[in-house]
């Protein structure tokens, strides 16, 4: 992964590839005109303080996003200036939101692919804004590349050398303008770098091809996590799994070669006071089962065991940082396949909990292990439980591709949670659990039907997954259908493919509960 250093090297001098400086938009007294944010003076000085004057001529507006190089000038070190983006200069110029600041430096830093090392000149006065700099620039020099530059017999022996291979990314991250000498901003830095590398592996995750990821080599990445960050990891195999009753897990895998697992990652705090339970989702292939998916729905169904790669991450981050708090992980691992021994529509299940359900599509398999996989957690007694699912297309209609959707037992919870994901940089909105939509999956077979109403389809699949959770203990459920992949371009610093969207939330949750403060 990206290096990271925070740099007691001044701009001027710094021995680099490039320099990363940010641009604004003039608002007030000058509309529109060029503003260079803080961080960016050694190299305006060395630019005859005409810096903003060059980016205008070569059209640069400061407008988020926006990417401008340039040779630089003599009196720096570096060959290359990078001017990103930043948007409209805020009412204080020195306090840049923090979102802006994570943005431009992932624009920059993939921007940079393929070069050693980058001093990153962006305002890091505080040490929010150094924190916000530092993840955007290791979240942007991210790239799966696992995959790729494999060595082709049939070439001519020299064709690696001729570059064939794919670029890899920048190499190293040099933070300019902190205090390196003060703890807070080591402090921040490595808790950046910690959460980045995290959040990575469940990029890595995502990105996998389900040939290779599926529940048992899942499991085994959580085992061995588990071993080099003292995180006590359990592992139900199908035997255990059919022992326990938990008919959810088996319901789905049973048409899949590849048994379902259910893992569970166990961080203890010895002066912890708090225990929050994390369940993700982690269909490592969804077809649909008997309920196949159409044509042109299945490329990217690698991606729904996105929830579980979070869930994973966050636990594995909480022990890096030792968090004085007990998070445990509960990894609802299956692949969906049709085959003679799948799951049919009609087909009733007997849960972990003793409910039996009634399965209308095999497509709406993803609350069916997270059924499971809630009641188990909530047997610990957890102060809070928290899932996170890729599970409706109903919440991409709703919240489009970059939002995802929070539902709660408690409006409370749920308010603390979107307040959270808003202040690390990930969109999210509350979404309600209309009591009438529970009468749409009544069954006259089984307690409940895994379907309801078509209309409103992500709040009844919040509804069910709300059937499964203990009495008394607060739940939040986080449907990231829409952020967890992204199909389109890259931009900021999130990259094409797996996003490790709602790593951040779950950390900063659970940095919260260790402060005493669960929301």
């Amino acid at each position: 992964m990206t290096a990271l250093t925070l740099s007691t090297t001044g701009a001027a001098t710094l021995r680099a590839d490039a320099l990363v400086v940010g641009v604004a938009k003039g608002t007030g007294s000058k509309p529109g005109a060029l503003v260079l944010a803080p961080g960016s003076e050694a190299v305006d000085k060395a630019f005859d303080g005409k810096l903003a004057a060059v980016l205008e001529t070569l059209g640069a507006t400061g407008a988020e996003g926006e990417l401008t190089k340039l040779p630089a000038a003599s009196g720096l070190k570096a060959p290359v200036v990078v001017a990103v983006g930043l948007g409209p200069v805020p009412d204080k110029e020195d306090a840049y939101d923090a979102e802006a600041l994570r943005r431009a430096a992932g624009t920059a830093a993939r921007a940079l692919t393929g070069s050693k090392k980058a001093g990153f000149a962006l305002p890091a006065a505080s040490v929010e804004d150094a924190a916000a700099v530092a993840e955007g620039a290791l979240l942007g020099a991210y790239a799966f590349t696992a995959y790729q530059g494999g060595e082709n017999k049939l070439a001519p022996k020299d064709a690696k050398s001729q570059g064939n291979g794919p670029k890899l990314p920048l190499a190293e991250v040099a933070l300019l303008g902190a205090k390196p000498r003060d703890k807070a901003y080591k402090a921040a830095v490595e808790r950046a770098l910690a959460l980045v590398e995290e959040i990575n592996r469940a990029r890595d995750l995502i990105n996998t091809p389900p040939n290779d990821l599926y529940p048992e080599s899942f499991a085994a990445v959580a085992t061995a996590a588990g071993k080099e960050h003292g995180i006590k990891v359990q592992v139900l195999d199908e035997k255990a799994l059919a022992k326990g009753g938990y008919g959810g897990l088996l319901g789905v895998g049973q048409g899949s070669t590849h048994g379902p697992r259910l893992v569970k990652l166990a961080y203890t705090h010895p002066k912890a006071e708090k225990t929050l339970a994390l369940v993700g989702k982690g269909i490592t292939y969804d077809s649909g089962g008997i309920s196949l998916k159409p044509a042109g729905h299945n490329e990217t169904m690698k991606c729904d065991m996105s929830g579980a790669a979070a869930v994973f991450a966050a636990v594995v981050t909480a022990a890096r940082l030792r968090l004085k708090v007990n998070v445990t992980g509960w990894l609802a691992l299956a692949e969906n396949m049709p085959s003679g021994n799948a799951t049919r529509p009609g087909d009733v299940l007997r849960m972990y909990s003793g409910k039996t359900v009634e399965v209308l599509n095999t497509d709406a398999e993803g609350r069916l292990v997270l059924a499971d996989a809630l009641t188990r957690a909530s047997e610990e007694k957890p102060d809070a439980i928290v899932d996170v699912a890729t599970l409706t297309g109903a919440m991409v209609l709703a919240l489009g591709n970059r939002t995802f959707g929070v539902m709660a037992n408690d409006d409370a919870f749920r308010t603390s949670i979107h307040e959270i994901a808003e202040e690390v940089g990930e969109p999210s909105w509350p979404m309600p659990l209309p009591a009438d939509l529970r009468k749409g999956m009544e069954s006259p077979t089984a307690d409940i039907a895994n379907m309801g109403e078509r209309m409103g389809g992500g709040l009844v699949a919040g509804l069910f997954l709300q059937e499964f959770v203990g009495e008394g203990i607060a739940w939040a459920h986080l449907d990231i259908a829409g952020p967890a992949f992204h199909e389109g371009a890259p931009y900021g610093y999130t990259p094409k493919g797996g996003t490790g969207s709602a790593v951040r939330t779950l950390v900063r949750l659970a940095e919260r509960t260790a402060d005493g403060d669960l929301g």
